[in-house]
């Protein structure tokens, strides 16, 4: 892994993209080098102040990933990202349009539940988005002429907003933050401690002399009590390695049942949205179904002018010009 630098650093982040490989390359190489975590945050607050709008979301994004991933190795990401938390999501809100804000929203959730910082905190967090929605003085005065390409593209983007509601950050990594969590927690445990059947023949393997202290009696000398000795260090590293595992696990399936619910409850609240946009097509389809039948009972009701009789059928012609006038 390269060595650190400023610079180094300041050209990953403007490489940085919404997609999810991105954001995670970036933040293992990240806290691969957390001794320099002050500086660190310190260059991502400054170039997420840099970056367009359309990607400081996803600045936020490389911040959640090295904030959860590395707070067993250590709290400095947490202590240090937490002076600049205010600002950089009140900063990114006021950029943002309300679907931005709607994913910085899920995000201090994600982080409230995982209890990754103090409520009141969090609380912080959400009173610096909000107070964001207070409109800045020049956008009252001043009127935006919108051409008829850049209605398109915003009613565009509201479709697509709309279509992936529940898939959050920036199109890709935004739209699939909490399906990506909810996977990659699945994931995890298909390789957890309860699972592990090799450390679990280890354990069933152990020599009943760890496990009952009446057996002691029956070791007679120095070398095999030293033996024994032995054994028991390895199984108590053995137990308290997987009892800790298995806590781990314990922590981590809890964990999982909340981000079910709250998958589940996002999957009611896109359900409801979409059957209330099904009931009004289908109300669209009866009036076009309506006017498509009158339209149809019009045209019958209309007279066949083919069928119409011949009304010079039998009558003599008219005269011409030459016979009115003619003397004879």
């Amino acid at each position: 892994m390269s060595s650190f630098s400023e610079s180094a650093l300041e050209k990953k982040l403007s490489e940085l993209s919404s997609s999810q490989q991105s954001v995670q390359t970036l933040s293992l190489w990240i806290i691969h080098h957390r001794k320099h975590s002050g500086l660190i945050v310190k260059v991502w607050h400054r170039e997420l102040k840099k970056a367009k709008t359309t990607r400081k979301l996803t600045f936020l994004y490389l911040a959640n990933d090295v904030i959860q991933n590395s707070k067993k190795k250590g709290p400095e990401f947490t202590k240090d990202f937490e002076s600049v938390l205010v600002d950089a999501c009140s900063h990114v809100a006021s950029d943002g349009d309300e679907n931005c804000k709607k994913h910085m929203e899920r995000l201090l959730n994600i982080w409230r539940e995982r209890s990754l910082y103090r409520a009141d905190f969090i609380q912080q967090l959400k009173l610096a988005i909000e107070d964001s929605n207070s409109p800045r003085p020049s956008e009252e005065k001043k009127a935006v002429k919108r051409s008829y390409q850049k209605i398109q593209e915003e009613e565009d983007d509201e479709d697509d907003d709309y279509r992936s509601h529940l898939s959050p950050h920036n199109n890709d990594t935004a739209a699939n933050l909490l399906t990506e969590e909810l996977v990659k927690a699945l994931q995890d445990l298909e390789n957890a401690a309860s699972g592990d059947a090799a450390v679990r023949q280890k354990i069933a393997s152990l020599p009943q002399e760890v496990q009952d202290v009446s057996l002691l009696e029956k070791i007679t000398d120095k070398e095999a009590a030293d033996k024994l000795s032995k054994t028991v260090d390895e199984a108590c590293l053995l137990l308290a390695e997987y009892n800790g595992r298995l806590a781990a696990e314990l922590e981590d399936r809890r964990q999982l049942a909340r981000m079910l619910t709250e998958y589940i409850s996002s999957q009611k609240e896109a359900l409801t949205e979409r059957e209330k946009k099904l009931e009004e097509y289908k109300q669209k389809l009866a009036r076009v179904t309506q006017v498509r039948k009158e339209l149809k009972s019009h045209i019958q009701s209309l007279p066949d002018l083919s069928l119409l009789p011949n009304v010079t059928g039998g009558l003599a012609p008219l005269p011409s010009a030459g016979d009115l006038f003619s003397t004879d």
